[in-house]
């Protein structure tokens, strides 16, 4: 894909994801989502298990492999749809991607400028501060509008 179209994406996903924003701070509640609502609607785990087509001992295993982070999403989409709910499962980013990119590509520039800077100090040529800054701004822009697929091997 090229890197415009690459950007394109990335604001329009960007833009959905922003709407999750809240959902970071949300915590799972101490026994799981599975308990929660199950205790919220007053069904107990017999019941459950009879609408998921499952013994009931199966209830406490899914209730405790979430707990732990060692339940399937499959598992959870038919508790979900046994509790009447809908399963949401979403990747909500700690900024933006495009934040997260950019901030890669800043690593990346200054991995390279280190080594062109060594370079220059041993040679008496070394860029000032202003100057340096300029570089890097140049170099991640470069980066940016390039999207190399080695963007993430560093």
């Amino acid at each position: 894909m090229r890197a415009k179209y690459k950007k394109l994406t990335t604001e329009q996903l960007d833009a959905v994801l922003s709407r999750f924003e809240p959902l970071k701070t949300l915590p799972m509640p101490p026994k799981g989502w599975v308990r929660a609502v199950r205790d919220a609607l007053g069904m107990s785990a017999r019941q459950l298990a009879k609408r998921l087509g499952v013994k009931q001992q199966r209830i406490a295993r899914i209730e405790q492999d979430e707990k732990q982070g060692k339940v399937t999403l499959n598992t959870l989409q038919n508790a979900a749809e046994a509790m009447d709910c809908v399963f949401v499962y979403g990747l909500v980013p700690r900024e933006t991607l495009q934040r997260t990119i950019e901030e890669q590509a800043k690593r990346i520039a200054l991995k390279r400028m280190a080594r062109s800077n060594q370079m220059m100090r041993l040679e008496k040529q070394e860029l000032s501060d202003s100057q340096k800054q300029k570089a890097l701004y140049e170099v991640v822009e470069e980066i940016l509008n390039t999207m190399p697929r080695t963007l993430w091997d560093e």
